[in-house]
């Protein structure tokens, strides 16, 4: 046990049976602003923030027309999509309200700012903001110590003003 990942490792992307292609698009790219990056006919399609190939696939080769997942049955928790800056998660909450899409949760989890949400398939989705490094909050040996508190709305609106 011996062997750690390399630091700079990352998830490239995430792939997600849908049971309708067109209403994942119209949630992923429409609602949250994904860009189309390739589709392929009316059962996949590939979209990415910034250009990258894909940070997103979505398919219905196996599950069209299927209903969600029981949320008690093993299978992924949530897709987490990590925003560059404060005033980036403040903007997508904002079009998530005037959308008036469902919010299942908003915290504080002191390294970072969440929202979260399901997406038309019940598949779990939490959109954050990490803060530096240098401000998240540690116990007097340095470890890491997260916790769950509610999200200050009103302040990160403010961002939206600055």
């Amino acid at each position: 046990m011996d062997y750690k990942i390399p630091a700079q490792t990352r998830i490239g992307h995430v792939h997600l049976k849908v049971s309708d292609l067109q209403r994942s698009m119209d949630f992923y790219c429409g609602l949250l602003g994904f860009e189309l990056m390739q589709k392929y006919g009316d059962q996949a399609a590939f979209i990415s923030a910034g250009g990258y190939h894909h940070h997103i696939g979505l398919n219905t080769w196996e599950s069209k027309g299927s209903a969600p997942a029981s949320k008690n049955a093993p299978g992924l928790y949530h897709t987490a999509i990590l925003y560059p800056e404060r005033k980036d998660l403040a903007i997508i909450l904002k079009r998530l309200v005037e959308a008036k899409y469902p919010i299942t949760g908003l915290a504080d989890h002191g390294v970072s700012e969440t929202i979260y949400l399901d997406d038309p398939d019940k598949n779990g989705v939490e959109l954050y903001w990490d803060r530096p490094r240098n401000l998240w909050p540690k116990d007097e040996n340095g470890n890491i110590q997260m916790f769950t508190n509610q999200l200050d709305i009103t302040d990160l609106f403010s961002t939206l003003s600055v």
